[in-house]
């Protein structure tokens, strides 16, 4: 099978689908990979520019069936604090660079034991989780002209 279509989590009926790929973050950021369906078979996502996945998607395959995307959960670090020092820690997190899930309150980064010191350090409380990650994607992604590649 071959998808070259995303539809969009709540545009289709998810009980339409036809099989699941289960995905990382990682693995969700993708324009073109050889994907395997949890009832066996393989499908290769060809989409003309990389696209990022999220929980929920369907990737449209060209003989119309729907493969549904499904967000595995990864260990990662939930952080909360006093709205003051989240937004501090926020800055020190975006200052290094790391991908950064914002949620009412609460902040989510991939564990990283060094990164939780930090968190507590600066007045935070971290907790190691697993959930599925789908951190902010940036104020130039997609955007022409400002690569770190």
């Amino acid at each position: 099978m071959r998808a070259t279509e995303i539809l969009r989590a709540g545009t289709w009926n998810q009980a339409d689908a036809a099989d699941r790929v289960r995905l990382d973050h990682d693995h969700r950021h993708r324009r073109r990979i050889l994907l395997r369906g949890e009832r066996g078979g393989e499908l290769l996502l060809d989409l003309a520019a990389a696209q990022h996945l999220h929980d929920g998607d369907g990737l449209l395959c060209e003989d119309g069936s729907i493969v549904l995307v499904v967000a595995v959960p990864e260990p990662l670090l939930e952080i909360d604090a006093a709205p003051s020092v989240l937004l501090r820690i926020a800055w020190h997190l975006g200052n290094r660079h790391l991908p950064v899930q914002f949620l009412a309150g609460r902040l989510r980064v991939r564990a990283d034991h060094v990164i939780g010191g930090m968190v507590e350090a600066l007045g935070g409380h971290a907790h190691a989780i697993e959930a599925p990650f789908d951190p902010e994607p940036g104020a130039y992604a997609g955007t022409p002209g400002h690569h770190h590649d």
